[in-house]
């Protein structure tokens, strides 16, 4: 057990050290700093002047749309005749014009001319064109009050109810969707990076023959213990890190970014957090030393590598499905499967879309696969460290570890 300590101390001084860790970690703060510092500045010296009024010529052959000629930053001119339209358009005093025909009201068709190369009108160009129109043929008929509603006929407030028809907690577009993605960036960040370390560490001190040296003073279960934990160690202060970060920024960042004010992390979802960050530390741990002590060289080892870590990024892929369905088939599917449970529960869990009871059967896979995973690298480990030149192949792999 002190060897194992030893070896724990002297992994996490050595990554907690590293120029690579102290930027990673210090990466996100410094990047929440610049970018709010960004948003402030813009904030205070963008003061943006009045939009340009734009022209729109028009020809009425109905004779009944000669009001409502301001709308917003648009201003309609009327022509007389097309050819005067025309003449403005070409002398540039008009972006475009368009012929309202005599049987208008019974066909609806109106011609639009511009000198702008485009597939079709924007919808901009069609709302602008729509609320003149609208205004017109509703003057004398309805109010002015009904008019301007009719050309915004919708404010869409929308409430998501719990299963119990009361209001259900976070609301607001950032806790329920941004906050999620931030997650899954972070881990996927900590433990990638973390265990990745771990199969760096080992593959450069099989390369070097520095194991050799090592397993001379300690066995290869406390070599690998101590690895994983010295490392795993550094991961979650780097997790810490950027967590605290969060919720400074969010303190802060309140009073100036409305979609902040009622953003708060729960205690029990940074508990969570921890926990499967441990658990999905630990598998991917115990699969890259298991790597680590097969490969003869680093290169062939990420070869193997991107066989676990395709699948396991899959939950960021699939994350718009996840959160917009989290009770779904698909959610569910990747809950429980061991290499997607980290990222998928800590989408479900800010938005409270996963069960207790299935929070509590993925951690249990999750522990026998770490179990299962962890045993089998220990005996990879204690087989394969010392071996050196080619890889072996795979019916080698699986008998030697049958026999260890």
């Amino acid at each position: 057990m002190n060897k194992t300590l030893l070896v724990l101390k002297h992994e996490f001084r050595k990554i907690v050290r590293s120029k690579t860790f102290i930027i990673l970690t210090l990466a996100l703060p410094l990047l929440v700093i610049l970018g709010f510092g960004i948003y402030k500045g813009v904030q205070e010296w963008y003061h943006p002047g009045a939009p340009e009024e734009v022209k729109i010529g028009y020809v009425d052959e109905v004779g009944i749309f000669d009001e409502y000629t301001n709308q917003d930053d648009v201003l309609f001119v009327l022509y007389q005749s097309e050819d005067a339209a025309k003449q403005a358009l070409l002398a540039k005093e008009i972006r475009e014009y368009f012929i309202i025909p005599s049987d208008y009201l019974s066909t609806g068709l109106i011609t639009r001319y511009t000198q702008a190369r485009e597939a079709e009108p924007s919808e901009k160009t069609r709302g602008q064109i729509a609320d003149f129109l609208i205004s017109n043929l509703l003057s004398g008929e309805v109010n002015p009050e009904i008019i301007e509603r009719a050309k915004s006929p919708v404010a869409l407030a929308s409430i998501r109810l719990d299963e119990n028809g009361e209001i259900a907690t976070g609301q607001d577009v950032f806790s329920s969707y941004v906050l999620p993605i931030v997650f899954v960036v972070i881990f996927m960040m900590a433990i990638f990076f973390s265990s990745g370390t771990l199969f760096q560490s080992i593959t450069e001190e099989k390369e070097n023959r520095m194991i050799e040296i090592l397993l001379s003073s300690v066995s290869t279960r406390q070599l690998l213990m101590g690895k994983i934990l010295g490392l795993g160690a550094s991961g979650l202060i780097q997790v810490a890190v950027w967590f605290v970060t969060l919720e400074i920024f969010a303190e802060v960042a309140s009073g100036t970014i409305p979609a902040l004010s009622d953003l708060s992390i729960p205690t029990i979802v940074l508990v969570w957090a921890v926990v499967y960050f441990v658990l999905g530390y630990l598998l991917f741990a115990a699969i890259y030393s298991g790597i680590g002590s097969i490969v003869p060289t680093a290169k062939e080892g990420q070869g193997l590598s991107v066989i676990f870590v395709l699948p396991s990024i899959l939950p960021y892929y699939f994350s718009y499905f996840i959160m917009t369905n989290p009770e779904g088939a698909l959610a569910r599917a990747l809950t429980f499967f061991p290499l997607t449970a980290p990222l998928t529960a800590m989408i479900r869990i800010p938005i409270k879309g996963i069960a207790l009871w299935e929070i509590a059967l993925s951690v249990i896979i999750l522990i026998g696969s770490i179990v299962l995973t962890m045993g089998l690298a220990a005996k990879a480990f204690r087989v394969f460290l010392l071996m050196y030149g080619k890889r072996p192949a795979f019916r080698e792999i699986v008998r030697y570890i049958r026999e260890a």
